[in-house]
């Protein structure tokens, strides 16, 4: 079992700035996120918590792992954010002016980061067979390795709070997605599909 966590608040998050791999710390408000989202993991075993290499999902988990008593393991860089490139730094509001088709120059290809995700996911359960594993990384990398998992698409998928969690799990050879965000798969998955079929009833 591993609960995917989504680091705690920096201040581009704040200011609603592309973040991707410029790498912010977290501000107050992210640790203290971090705080109570180690509260809420409490109340079941884990063994060990790793993650992404960037400082703020760094901080996060070491928040996590001593708030639980958890040895902190190693980063991985598969579960780095992606590159939005020219983008990064960018106000949100700002993007569909700049970039209608969100070509941001120096961009990670979409369809790369899933793919990614869950290499990163797979070396976890090599490395740590069987174990309970707090893996904290970034919502964009988490987003669509949910999506590769669940074999859906990433843009359809609801974007994830800070320091919010989503279990998945590998058992009989395949991965399954247990919740998003705290919200369980099945809620998750009438939403999903729901957005799926706008465009087409909008064509």
């Amino acid at each position: 079992m591993l609960a995917l966590i989504r680091h705690g608040q920096t201040d581009w998050n704040l200011a609603a700035r592309m973040q991707g791999r410029t790498d912010i710390p977290l501000n107050e408000t992210g640790r203290e996120q971090a705080r109570v989202a180690a509260s809420a993991l409490a109340t079941e075993q884990w063994d060990v918590v790793v993650s992404s290499p960037l400082e703020r999902a760094r901080e996060t988990a070491a928040i996590i792992a001593d708030s639980l008593d958890v040895p902190l393991g190693g980063t991985y860089d598969e579960l780095i954010e992606q590159d939005f490139g020219a983008a990064e730094g960018t106000l949100v509001s700002e993007l569909d002016q700049r970039w209608p088709n969100r070509d941001f120059e120096g961009k990670e290809p979409d369809d790369e980061v899933g793919p990614r995700g869950m290499r990163g996911l797979e070396r976890i359960a090599r490395e740590y067979p069987g174990a309970r594993v707090l893996v904290v990384a970034h919502g964009t990398l988490i987003r669509h390795t949910l999506a590769e998992i669940a074999g859906h698409d990433p843009r359809h998928f609801p974007k994830l709070d800070n320091a919010s969690s989503s279990f998945v799990s590998f058992a009989d050879a395949a991965w399954q997605v247990h919740t998003v965000g705290g919200v369980e798969w099945a809620e998750v998955l009438t939403e999903v599909e729901q957005r799926a079929e706008q465009p087409r009833l909008a064509s």
